[in-house]
């Protein structure tokens, strides 16, 4: 999809691409919280129109560079997201060949800011676009998250099995499978545990009171 159908195809749909296909989350975003580092660089989770609606409000705040563009999506998405420079320049120029951004070159590099135009367009559009950020943050907020719960689980486990010498490596290895097997089993045991009874719930609760005093030799 290039820029300019990108562009007129979110006009026409109300710029809801996100939950499928092309648009937010849709692309090649499969590399999940296990992959892409720091940050999905290479990911493609906006469509084209929504990363140009995203352009546009935060033009709306301030004339910005490239730079500061991808850095605003990059913290908005609490880090899990940053647009590559290969979308969001070819972005901003069509933007500003369509006469709803104007750029002043400043040394070696262009600032960007909204025009009459860019305004009429955002403000008619303003929901949708809103809507794709705000989905954009609490996105980044779930996937953060879960990147933090993942590496803390398997720095214990990770933990768990290691120790001081007198086991073999496989003894350890062991170890750690039977321990990240026994955390997998119980967290499935709660899930399937998510539509009990209260009665059931509160019986679940106490056995894990129990489970945690006796680990603890209480």
């Amino acid at each position: 999809m290039s820029f300019h159908s990108g562009y007129f195809c979110s006009e026409r749909r109300d710029h809801r691409h996100f939950g499928g296909g092309r648009g937010f989350f849709g692309g090649s975003f499969a590399g999940g919280p296990r992959g892409g580092g720091p940050g999905m660089r290479t990911a493609k989770m906006l469509a084209s129109g929504d990363l140009q609606l995203i352009i546009l409000l935060l033009l709306s705040e301030k004339p910005r560079h490239g730079y500061e563009i991808i850095k605003a999506v990059e913290e908005h998405s609490s880090g899990v997201y940053t647009p590559s420079p290969g979308m969001v320049y070819p972005a901003l120029t069509y933007l500003e060949e369509m006469g709803h951004a104007n750029a002043v070159v400043e040394g070696t590099k262009k600032l960007y800011s909204l025009t009459a135009e860019g305004t009429a367009h955002l403000t008619k559009h303003r929901a949708a676009a809103n809507e794709v950020w705000n989905q954009l943050a609490i996105f980044g907020r779930k996937l953060a998250h879960f990147r933090k719960q993942f590496a803390e689980d398997e720095d214990l486990v990770d933990h768990f099995g290691s120790g001081p010498s007198g086991a073999t490596p496989d003894d350890w290895q062991q170890m750690k499978a039977e321990f990240r097997g026994l955390r997998d089993e119980l967290k499935a045991a709660i899930r399937e545990k998510i539509s009990s009874p209260m009665e059931e719930k509160r019986r679940i609760l106490e056995v894990l009171r129990h489970a945690v005093d006796a680990i603890r030799g209480k």
